[in-house]
């Protein structure tokens, strides 16, 4: 596997994309008002009352732990990229993290240097010269993107921890990544807010910030979904 990622990894990347690939537009907009309807019913209404019950060092030891989980797939996704120093990196991560941080609960790496290098299969098929395919909104996941959507998929079970740990551990990991989504939805409401509810056209708002954000993420600075330099590019959701 590893000779047939560098192998691959090795071929001409594709040209950054341009504009916006949208053909299933109209399909896509029912899903985006379904999952707007589940936001605005239950994700948002969850999210309040856990950011209002939960203790905010808990809620963050809670995300941190679900983030330390992703970290064996991020390793092999660096394998599968060639790139065995992020591999390295994230390898000494997870373990700092795993020991001293009590199973993840703690970033003690990241006070020690050794901040996190994050990864997923869908970067894996872009290094491997994988377009970007169509825009695609996934019922409950949101935006999103053909090729980004199978590396969703191919990360459930990439992740080696799926492979060794068995019930009840595997339902300590559902629910952690759950309670970490609800904080985020907390921690980030008035961000979600603005796109999903105060915008003119939330489904053309969510679409051209995901396509934005991760094209950036990919180093395709030429590839924005609108026409501002990318030198001036603001995550919005990073806060």
């Amino acid at each position: 596997m590893l000779i047939a990622a560098l192998g691959l990894s090795a071929c001409a990347r594709e040209p950054a994309p341009q504009g916006i690939n949208d053909p299933n537009e109209a399909v896509n907009r029912h899903v985006h008002a379904f999952n707007r309807g589940v936001d605005k019913t239950l994700l948002r209404p969850a999210a309040s009352a856990y950011g209002s019950i939960v203790p905010q060092p808990l809620e963050q030891g809670i995300s941190n732990f679900a983030t330390n989980l992703d970290g064996p797939g991020d390793v092999v996704n660096d394998l599968l990229q060639a790139k065995p120093g992020d591999a390295m990196h994230n390898t000494v991560r997870f373990v700092i993290n795993t020991t001293i941080g009590i199973g993840g609960l703690f970033d003690p790496a990241t006070a020690m240097g050794v901040a996190g290098a994050p990864t997923d299969f869908g970067e894996t098929l872009h290094v491997w010269g994988a377009k970007e395919g169509r825009y695609v909104e996934v019922p409950f996941l949101g935006p999103s993107t053909t090729r980004d959507f199978t590396g969703t998929l191919v990360d459930v079970a990439l992740n080696p921890l799926r492979l060794v740990l068995e019930a009840p551990e595997t339902y300590w990991m559902t629910g952690a990544k759950v309670a970490s989504t609800l904080g985020d939805r907390s921690r980030y409401s008035a961000t979600f807010d603005s796109i999903l509810y105060e915008s003119a056209d939330s489904y053309a708002q969510a679409r051209l910030l995901y396509l934005q954000n991760r094209r950036f993420e990919l180093g395709q600075t030429g590839g924005s979904a609108n026409t501002s330099d990318d030198a001036n590019f603001e995550d919005p959701y990073a806060q």
